[in-house]
């Protein structure tokens, strides 16, 4: 539910790679996206990416560094649909409905863990880990100003009133994909987050 980014790439240090690193990217986001970064321990990180610690330091250097590239991996491989819906050539009404039905969906696909990485991730952690709350702060932000942009554009066009609070429906639609996110965790049914979305879709305002 976020901007996506391009992943950076990153040298090892030492011996070249003898894994391949997308494959063990993947791995280390659906462990940090099951258990967050401080219920994910190392060993279950060497274990899921199936490599060795001395392979994991030179690749990544740290469990902090493999996770801000772990959030770049999830941002172009579970989170690109949040994107390419903003860009849909269609009515802004028909975009977030849309959004709200694909997060729906997306939340609830049986070969990914329940919910969204970036929505709930980091918003609780001890105090040497404000690095990531803010950078997980700072996505949630992004998508939210994301948002923001597709509805002004949608005020220009005349398919929103002229005195919409373009900020505060931002954060409506945020909120709501948020809680989405969270009643997917808690074990909500892909037919309760569809008919959630369709609520949601009743604050629209009328034109």
């Amino acid at each position: 539910m976020t901007p996506k980014k391009e992943p950076g790439e990153r040298r090892g240090r030492g011996r070249p790679q003898s894994f391949d690193r997308q494959k063990a990217l993947c791995a280390a986001m659906r462990l940090f996206w099951d258990r967050g970064y401080e219920g994910t321990s190392f060993d279950d990180l060497i274990a899921a990416m199936q490599i060795s610690a001395s392979s994991f330091y030179n690749a990544f250097g740290s469990k902090e560094a493999l996770y801000h590239e772990v959030i770049e991996t999830y941002l172009s491989v579970a989170g690109g649909w949040f994107l390419s819906i903003l860009r849909e050539d269609a009515d802004t009404r028909t975009v977030f409905r849309d959004l709200t039905t694909a997060a729906a969906v997306e939340f609830t696909r049986p070969d990914r863990p329940a919910g969204c990485m970036i929505s709930v991730a980091a918003t609780q952690c001890s105090p040497h880990q404000t690095r990531l709350r803010d950078l997980l702060a700072s996505q949630r932000t992004q998508a939210e100003d994301a948002m923001a942009s597709r509805l002004r554009k949608g005020q220009d066009v005349g398919d929103l009133p002229a005195d919409t609070d373009i900020e505060a429906l931002a954060a409506f639609y945020g909120s709501l994909l948020r809680g989405m996110a969270v009643q997917a965790r808690d074990g909500a049914s892909r037919e309760r987050l569809l008919e959630i979305a369709r609520i949601g879709m009743q604050a629209w305002p009328v034109t």
